[in-house]
């Protein structure tokens, strides 16, 4: 299961380019705010901006269409990893909302400029559903608050029949995070657990040891169901053991001192 919803404005003119066999690309950024609850049931307002691409003839299509910087849609699709080469050389992995439907939406929607001269939905939507197999053990800890903080990574496996009629795989990896009694109640999942993931995506920027400004996307959880599974699981002591199998919790918004500032957004 890999399935995203978002609703939010073009930051900018969306693109259509080619690739060098000729296939077109559409590619832009969505981006909202979310209008959520806290645990400690204030409101927040929570900025996302998140990139989107459609391939072959709907993408040509949709480009057709005339969206703009500000044109409000709704987009369904597939949360994909996409690896590249940055300006330097780097090899680095950016995570993409693969478009399977984007609607144009009706009527009048209150927007936000912000700091870089984008254009964002003041509301929106941005939930995903996604299911696959812990690549690690979860990883708890607490804040200096006290609110308990579990770090997850999924591996998320995509199958495919190529135009050739050959049967193709990907595995998309993606981090995960869960907060307070969701966390507390997941945390002894092991490696290898396969598991579904309710929650949003979440833009995330921090300055590393050499001062150089770094960006990740990361799931939050906001619910988390651990699936079946054949076969026990061994500990790192080699005994045999079953993984936990935690009730399914549902969590507020958790705070989010992380999420990218205005001139921080990837446009």
């Amino acid at each position: 299961m890999n399935n995203i919803q978002l609703t939010g404005t073009f930051t900018r003119d969306p693109e259509l380019r080619y690739t060098q066999s000729g296939l077109a690309v559409f590619e832009g950024t969505v981006a909202g705010e979310e209008q959520v609850i806290s645990h400690e049931g204030k409101p927040l307002s929570l900025p996302f901006y998140h990139r989107v691409t459609l391939l072959g003839q709907y993408a040509e299509y949709v480009a057709q269409r005339g969206y703009t910087a500000g044109s409000p849609v709704a987009i369904q699709g597939k949360l994909e990893q996409n690896a590249y080469t940055d300006g330097t050389g780097v090899k680095r992995n950016q995570a993409r909302v693969r478009i399977s439907q984007i609607e144009g939406l009706a009527g009048e929607f209150e927007t936000v400029g912000d700091q870089a001269g984008g254009i964002r939905m003041k509301g929106g939507q941005n939930s995903l559903t996604v299911s696959g197999n812990l690549t690690r053990d979860p990883e708890l800890r607490y804040t200096p608050s006290g609110d308990a903080v579990l770090n997850l990574s999924i591996a998320i496996n995509e199958r495919w029949t190529d135009k050739d009629g050959e049967r193709q795989e990907k595995t998309h990896f993606f981090e995960v995070t869960a907060w307070r009694e969701l966390a507390e109640a997941c945390k002894d999942l092991v490696k290898g657990d396969p598991v579904m993931i309710s929650g949003r995506l979440t833009n995330e920027s921090w300055t590393d040891k050499d001062g150089n400004r770094q960006r990740s996307t990361r799931i939050e959880a906001l619910g988390l169901l651990p699936l079946q599974r054949g076969a026990q699981v061994s500990d790192r002591q080699g005994q045999g053991r079953r993984s936990a199998r935690p009730e399914v919790v549902q969590t507020q918004a958790a705070a989010a001192p992380d999420l990218l500032a205005d001139d921080d957004m990837p446009f």
